[in-house]
């Protein structure tokens, strides 16, 4: 059974409509067809009407979809041949940062991304997608290898941001991150980072430090969650609502500031109403980017991408 949003409840309730004609006619009653058709063309239109003007809120809801591609969706639907590789060489494995090398569209590359799990076992498993020091540094350890192999990087980000425990604070946090950032803007191949749900904080920047940073239309990017920042500023997680408005943390908005690169268009209703569709449309958009960047050399690479992201900070560039 589909999951829906707080926001969908109205979509909802005609879908259940739907169905309880579809089984009345399964079952061998009235022939319900042409209501069924009108409901439908209802509910579609609905769903155009409500996806049309959804709220910054409303996005980071969107984005944090239960139902929504992981990045290990995307790697089984991009990448042929995938291997993974585990590790950071001195501690542990961290099962929230997935990576490895395979084939994009015949080309060798090496793959990364935050992985948040799909059940509650898997969602254990990988930490919910916030990552601990020893993710960063395997990270790390495989941009650096990329670089060394000339293997182009692509990463797909979803995580709400690092994993905030005191172990991982005791094991470096703050030094993972900003040594993965750093490995990031020095690689010396193409890299390419997809935004696909939720972008929080140093968790993202991590592994987004990258040539070209695109943007599922309905996943959010941001320095802090609008929960955490309604907390900071009101002391009222209620107020994340607003809090979301305030951050810019749409597609829309990043690209007007050039945060990002891209917004891809996702299907109606999100990415998870056709995840197929998702996939390919995110393989076409990399494909189209790398293209050029496999025609640059390092220097240039490293140069123009470290330009990039000083051009952010500037005073005035926003």
């Amino acid at each position: 059974m589909r999951h829906f949003l707080d926001f969908e409840k109205p979509i909802a309730e005609l879908e259940g409509k739907i169905e309880e004609l579809r089984r009345t006619t399964d079952a061998g009653g009235i022939d319900v067809a042409e209501e069924v058709g009108r409901l439908r063309d209802k509910a579609h239109k609905l769903l155009q009407a409500t996806y049309a003007k959804l709220t910054p809120w409303q996005k980071a809801q969107v984005a944090r979809h239960p139902e929504r591609p992981h990045a290990s969706d995307y790697i089984a639907g991009l990448i042929e041949g995938f291997v993974p590789l585990a590790g950071d060489r001195a501690f542990a494995d961290d099962a929230a940062v997935l990576g490895g090398m395979g084939r994009f569209h015949g080309r060798a590359v090496m793959v990364l991304g935050t992985e948040r799990g799909d059940d509650t076992e898997s969602r254990v498993k990988h930490n919910f997608g916030m990552a601990r020091p020893e993710g960063y540094r395997k990270a790390r350890r495989l941009m650096e290898l990329a670089g060394r192999f000339g293997l182009p990087i692509l990463s797909f980000v979803d995580t709400a941001g690092a994993f905030p425990g005191i172990d991982a604070e005791a094991r470096g946090q703050a030094e993972a991150i900003a040594r993965s950032i750093e490995a990031g803007l020095d690689a010396p191949v193409p890299f390419i980072a997809t935004i696909i749900g939720e972008g929080g904080s140093g968790g993202a920047i991590a592994l987004a430090a990258a040539d070209r940073v695109l943007m599922l239309e309905h996943a959010i990017y941001s320095v802090i969650s609008p929960e955490g920042c309604a907390s900071i500023l009101w002391r009222d997680a209620a107020q994340a609502s607003v809090a979301a408005e305030a951050l810019r943390l749409t597609g829309e908005d990043l690209k007007r500031l050039a945060i990002i690169d891209a917004v891809i268009a996702e299907p109606l209703g999100g990415a998870h109403r056709d995840a197929p569709a998702i996939i390919a449309s995110v393989g076409v958009r990399i494909e189209e980017v790398l293209e050029p960047l496999a025609a640059l050399d390092g220097a240039t690479l490293r140069a123009r991408r470290r330009e990039k992201f000083l051009e952010m900070g500037r005073v005035g560039a926003l």
